[in-house]
């Protein structure tokens, strides 16, 4: 029986990789989730995955008003070159469930998303990410620390802000942040929010660049290496 929202307010995410015995070649390309007929989401598989080799896998959540191809579109290129699977699940409203007032809905989807892909593709449990761009990075931010158990690297491209219940382990964080960013500007966010990370005692990597609310490929592929690295 499917999850209620109620059962996450916390935040925690429950799916973890399974061992998948005689794991099945992988169809390469765009996938629907096939969870929800209206806000569903979608899994980028690359081309020539080994199916007995667990596989990297990266969360990618999409910014306010936004839909999972978004992020596939903007991890593609890294998803084929490196050989990683792409998670890129919807929100249930025009935002992420902490923005509209508390964890619960999106967590719960979210947890759906993962048990699915777990079910299907051998996943590498030491190589998982939760990346984000805009509301979708402030989110990941959140919902990353506080499952850090489960995802070792947060990759969040230009975030406004940071609301975790709790906190657990001490995953790598990338941070990246246009200085001419007239949606969420740099000031107020990614130079209080990464300060304020290193305070806890996380390894963060930050980058500004000379841009505005977008995420350049170059800071993409940053990202991605330091999290196969």
């Amino acid at each position: 029986m499917a999850a209620t929202s109620n059962d996450y307010t916390s935040g925690v995410l429950r799916a973890r990789p399974e061992r998948i015995a005689t794991p099945a070649a992988p169809t390469p390309g765009r996938h629907p989730l096939g969870l929800d007929g209206t806000r569903d989401g979608a899994v980028l598989v690359p081309a020539g995955l080994d199916p007995a080799k667990p596989a990297p896998l990266i969360v990618a959540l999409h910014g306010a008003g936004g839909i999972a191809t978004q992020m596939l579109d903007l991890l593609e290129v890294q998803a084929e070159r490196h050989g990683l699977i792409v998670l890129a699940p919807e929100s249930r409203g025009s935002t992420w469930d902490v923005i509209r007032g508390g964890y619960g809905s999106d967590v719960a989807f979210i947890d759906r998303a993962l048990t699915k892909i777990f079910q299907l593709h051998a996943i590498d449990p030491a190589q998982i990410a939760l990346s984000g761009f805009s509301d979708g990075a402030s989110y990941g931010l959140s919902l990353g620390v506080i499952n850090g158990e489960l995802f070792d690297h947060i990759l969040a491209f230009s975030p406004g802000f940071m609301a975790p219940a709790s906190t657990a382990d001490t995953p790598r964080i990338f941070v990246s942040h246009g200085i001419h960013d007239e949606v969420l500007p740099i000031d107020p966010c990614s130079r209080r929010i990464v300060p304020a990370l290193k305070r806890a005692g996380y390894d963060v990597e930050y980058h500004e660049f000379d841009g505005g609310h977008v995420v350049p490929p170059e800071m993409v592929e940053r990202a991605v290496v330091r999290f196969l690295a």
